[in-house]
């Protein structure tokens, strides 16, 4: 029988492995391997012994069986009390100490080769007998393990914390694989793996805590967004980026979006993104002070010299200039972000918590099933474009949504009330507030779109008060005819989506 602790190392990983078996080695440690992990450490002159010298039995089926053997899983498993030493040494099994291993790169690399299963089983044999066993699945890791070795003290805490780290790394492991293979849209378990990415300074509020961690069906983690100088990213700084950049992503031409609060209280598209700005900027420059700006198009000094006269939280765009960038830096409080424009991951559903649960739901990537006139009076060409573009605002705008267009750009927004009229009103005394202001724009029609139907013809009936057109609006309620005769009456026309857009 042997002397000393023995732990058993195979790692798919092996970032600092060798320094940590020489660690182990100079603690008098009896290293057994398997694979390429152990040519590594043979190669760097540490004594290592194959697995197969211990169970008497070779890797069988490429590599697929090596560790599943009563020799290993007993040395793991057993308690270190009279009995089950007592079944260890009639049977002439060694105890396994230390057990060190990392697993197949599938998030990396999907493929069933890919999928480990020994792995598997020794990190979660050792994590359940971790009172006698130090189980290590992070590299991380290795400096604190052999300082504990030297200390020969059972730290129970420091076991134990071990222990739970090789369950969330299994289960996440699995989770991970049971994403990639799975076609059921609601299975009747979820998993849901998520990785840290870092800690936040706080949450929604500073007597919160906060991180942020990437869902593990993301190909690569993290790689479409990056920030470039400022201030560390907040909890309400990544939802208003989120949404902000969202719904600039949803427009072809150069557009503009600021967002106040996950509301977007300034919106436009235009021939440029420095008249876009200037556009979007109009409707509410009150709110846009410590707003979040987006862009779907490269920013440009000028435009960034124009952006900078109005503090700002965020920008976020798809690419800036040299020039941009050295305008911005004058600022160096100010987050300056860059993301790729990219179709909305339908593989990734909208989760969120409630008291007794979770809530999972597919995305909205729909603007509108088709769009139908239902009244005598039909939008023109350039109306239809205005009702398109409000409704797709409507859309990244909490309910009961109301807003205001002129040609391609907002000039009032009410969000988030509890009636769709005084989400008219607040859009209506956004507007009247900034008739003046030189860049508001003085021709074209006033279109109106609607988060969700109209349950009244209230709002109807007001919106003509301000000079409103034309109308859109999912349909779908017991009283669509009243709003259909209220827009004949007052000659307005009106467009129904078939499709709503209710945002909490």
């Amino acid at each position: 029988m042997k002397k000393g602790k023995t732990a058993l190392i195979s790692v798919s990983d092996k970032t600092g492995v060798v320094e940590f078996a020489k660690g182990l080695q100079r603690q008098n440690v009896r290293i057994i391997s398997t694979g390429g992990s152990l040519k590594i450490l043979q190669k760097a002159g540490i004594k290592a012994v194959s697995v197969e010298s211990i169970t008497g039995f070779p890797e069988v089926l490429g590599g697929r069986v090596k560790t599943l053997h009563p020799k290993i899983h007993a040395g793991i498993l057993a308690m270190r009390n009279k009995k089950h030493l007592g079944e260890l040494k009639k049977l002439g099994i060694d105890t396994i100490d230390i057990v060190v291993v990392n697993l197949y790169p599938f998030e990396e690399s999907p493929s069933i080769e890919n999928i480990d299963i020994g792995g598997v089983a020794l990190l979660r044999a050792a994590a359940k007998n971790f009172k006698d066993i130090l189980v290590v699945c992070d590299p991380n890791d290795y400096s604190c393990v052999i300082e504990n070795i030297k200390k020969s003290k059972n730290d129970i805490s420091f076991k134990k914390n071990l222990m739970a780290k090789a369950f969330r790394h299994t289960a996440y492991y699995d989770s991970v694989i049971s994403n990639y293979f799975s076609e059921e849209k609601f299975p009747e378990k979820i998993t849901v793996g998520l990785k840290k990415i870092s800690s936040l300074r706080y949450g929604e509020n500073p007597h919160q805590q906060s991180a942020i961690y990437q869902n593990s069906k993301l190909q690569t983690p993290n790689s479409n967004l990056k920030q470039l100088q400022g201030k560390e990213l907040s909890y309400n700084n990544y939802i208003d980026l989120d949404s902000a950049f969202n719904l600039a992503s949803e427009f072809k031409n150069p557009s503009c979006v600021i967002v106040k609060h996950c509301n977007p209280c300034g919106t436009a598209s235009a021939k440029d993104i420095f008249t876009a700005y200037g556009n979007a900027l109009v409707c509410d420059p009150v709110s846009a002070f410590g707003g979040i700006v987006a862009f779907n198009r490269a920013v440009d000094g000028k435009t960034a010299a124009e952006v900078i006269k109005t503090f700002t939280e965020c920008i976020i765009a798809p690419f800036y200039s040299k020039d941009a960038l050295k305008v911005f830096a004058a600022k160096r409080n100010l987050r300056v972000l860059v993301k790729s424009i990219s179709r909305p991951d339908i593989r990734i559903p909208e989760v969120r918590s409630i008291s007794d649960g979770v809530l999972v739901s597919d995305k909205d990537i729909k603007i509108y099933e088709k769009l139908k006139v239902v009244t005598e009076k039909k939008p023109t060409k350039q109306e239809l474009e205005s009702l398109e573009f409000a409704f797709t605002v409507a859309k990244w705008t909490k309910s009961n949504a109301i807003i205001l267009v002129k040609g391609t750009q907002t000039v009032g927004v009410g969000a988030g009330q509890m009636s769709r009229i005084d989400a008219l009103k607040i859009a209506s005394i956004k507007m009247q507030s900034i008739f003046k202001f030189p860049n508001f724009p003085t021709s074209g029609s006033l279109v109106l779109a609607s988060d969700a139907f109209f349950p009244f013809r209230d709002v109807v009936d007001e919106s003509t008060k301000i000079g409103v057109t034309s109308i859109i609006q999912p349909g779908g309620s017991t009283r669509d005819a009243d709003s259909i005769s209220a827009c004949n009456e007052h000659g307005i026309s009106m467009v129904f989506t078939g499709l709503r857009h209710f945002r909490h």
